[in-house]
């Protein structure tokens, strides 16, 4: 049973610190609620009309560019930090299909317009 007990101990203490936490907050932090700090706020645009807006799907290419590069970038350091100590030639192959995959998704991207900002 020592050892629920020491459980329960560590359970209470980290209830006991969440609540005390609260407590402090709540009697130090200042406390001036005006209406226009309670308005939703939407990146820096006024909350006008209804809450449905048709967004453009352009953002979700740029998303999905970045999210492809990030990989590869996470992908291609590591790869080569060690490839004159440990990697052989069969690994300078495999990376260059996978640049080259990149380079063709890259130039898809481009040829349909998708790497303009206007």
């Amino acid at each position: 049973m020592g050892d629920y007990a020491v459980v329960l101990a560590v359970v209470l203490a980290g209830v006991l610190l969440v609540v005390a936490g609260y407590g402090a907050r709540r009697l130090l932090a200042p406390s001036d609620p005006t209406t226009a700090k309670q308005t939703t706020y939407e990146s820096g645009v006024d909350p006008i009309g209804e809450g449905w807006m048709q967004g453009s799907v352009r953002y979700l290419v740029f998303a999905f560019l970045y999210v492809v590069f990030a990989v590869d970038a996470v992908y291609l350091f590591p790869w080569a930090l060690v490839l004159r100590t440990e990697l052989g030639p069969a690994s300078l192959v495999e990376m260059a299909i996978f640049i080259g995959v990149l380079v063709i998704g890259l130039g898809h991207a481009w040829r349909r317009g998708l790497l303009r900002w206007w």
